[in-house]
């Protein structure tokens, strides 16, 4: 098969990193790929959200299947014109996208269904959310209802930080139109995880879970970002738990989305508080995570290829998946001041020794090649992976391997893995 994979970033390379491995794939393409895709694909210069250019490529090109990796081109209607041109592809239409695209869309889902989710309100008028939130005190969570590229959530600790974070978004709109409606939310407490189902538009089957590492800084600080390291398994997600998130979660959104009228087909990320009650969903997502994909596919024993045919061709539950016992781990390491204003084109070496660390995989995000050279291109711009018998050996793998990297404007939190450490050594 000829595959077509849309997207640029990190979980675009794991995902190109483990379709190759397929014995069925002939030919792999990426559009627009990056420095370290372009070394196991042909990578084409077509912008993720240039719907028209994506479909008359694929088209010429006679692509079999197109995996769409980011969520911002399956919202604007990439899936529906792949599949009215006669093309296979993974990931969901526009309409049932929306899961990601409206968070108010996602809660209104959770409430109608009975999935159990944070209380909410959804505004579009400034005065009425700030209202809200002096009637409900802190702490409160603010969201940008449309995307944000994972960056419009803020967790409010007291009714000032509230109403500033509502400014933000309405007034001084920081995240553009995303922020035209903002939902309002319970402050859930607990230990997150991120769970991954496919979906084929009836039904749905686990796809295993991890755990991110949002904020910025060590121990949990500073601002939220795209995501700055993982993990998986988690431990926190037993078996029990696995199937009570499927029953309670997964399955009711699936239902529920199917009975509007806009089945899902795709991956449904599963954002999850594991409170003392059980888990709560906080939100959708309606793709891969990232980093969390560089650890799932480090971790998946069998082949993407026939795992992501299975879900577009509404036979999900004939796919056959199973797991390495091992731990992944990946550490991303971002441009200094990022997830604010960073430079790009500095120059990144030492990835192939990184490279030689055993049981790691360097596997670029926002890279570019030049005259020779490795330049960063983004914020989040190598995600080291490494996989372990230990989330401890996991961990000390990655690391060893970012101390090959010589990048003076990059940097690291030095503490991804360090809840699953904690109950490794405190079982």
């Amino acid at each position: 098969m000829k595959v077509l994979i849309v997207g640029g970033g990190g979980r675009e390379h794991a995902l190109a990193w483990k379709l190759r491995q397929s014995p069925r794939l002939t030919k792999l393409i990426c559009a627009p790929g990056n420095a370290g895709i372009a070394k196991i694909a042909d990578c084409v210069p077509i912008g993720t959200e240039d719907i028209s250019g994506l479909v008359d490529f694929a088209k010429t090109q006679a692509v079999d299947f197109v995996v769409v990796g980011p969520e911002a081109p399956l919202t604007l209607g990439l899936a529906d014109r792949l599949s009215e041109a006669g093309i296979k592809v993974f990931g969901p239409s526009a309409a049932a996208a929306r899961l990601e695209g409206s968070k108010a869309f996602m809660k209104d889902l959770a409430a109608r269904t009975g999935i159990p989710t944070a209380w909410y309100a959804t505004f579009t008028d400034i005065e009425k959310a700030k209202a809200f939130a002096r009637e409900k005190g802190a702490p409160i969570v603010v969201k940008a209802s449309g995307l944000a590229a994972g960056k419009g959530v803020i967790l409010c600790q007291s009714l000032d930080e509230a109403l500033a974070a509502i400014d933000l978004m309405m007034s001084k709109r920081e995240f553009g139109s995303a922020g035209d409606e903002v939902v309002i939310e319970e402050f859930l407490t607990g230990e997150e995880a991120s769970f991954f189902a496919l979906c084929d538009g009836k039904t749905a089957i686990s796809f295993n879970a991890a755990q991110d590492h949002k904020a910025v800084g060590d121990g949990d600080t500073g601002p939220n970002t795209g995501g700055m390291g993982a993990y998986s398994p988690a431990p926190v997600v037993t078996e029990a738990l696995e199937a009570d998130i499927m029953a309670r979660i997964v399955m009711p959104a699936v239902k529920g989305m199917a009975e509007a009228g806009t089945p899902f087909a795709g991956v449904l990320f599963a954002g999850l508080m594991i409170a003392k009650e059980g888990p709560k969903l906080i939100e959708f997502n309606v793709r891969f995570g990232d980093p969390e994909c560089q650890v799932l596919m480090s971790r998946l024993d069998g082949d993407l290829l026939d795992i992501l045919l299975a879900a577009a061709e509404g036979r999900i539950d004939q796919a056959r998946i199973s797991w390495k016992r091992e731990t992944a781990l990946v550490v991303v390491m971002a441009a200094q001041g990022y997830p604010g204003t960073y430079k790009k084109g500095t120059v990144i070496e030492g990835l192939k020794e990184a490279g030689t660390v055993d049981g790691v995989t360097v596997f670029h995000a926002g890279t570019k090649a030049q005259e020779g050279q490795i330049l960063a291109n983004g914020g989040r711009v190598l995600g080291i992976t490494a996989i372990g018998s230990s989330v401890r050996e996991a961990q000390s793998r990655a690391y060893q391997a970012v101390g090959h990297i010589r990048w003076p404007e990059g940097f690291c939190r030095r503490d991804i893995g360090w809840r699953a450490i904690a109950r490794e050594d405190c079982p």
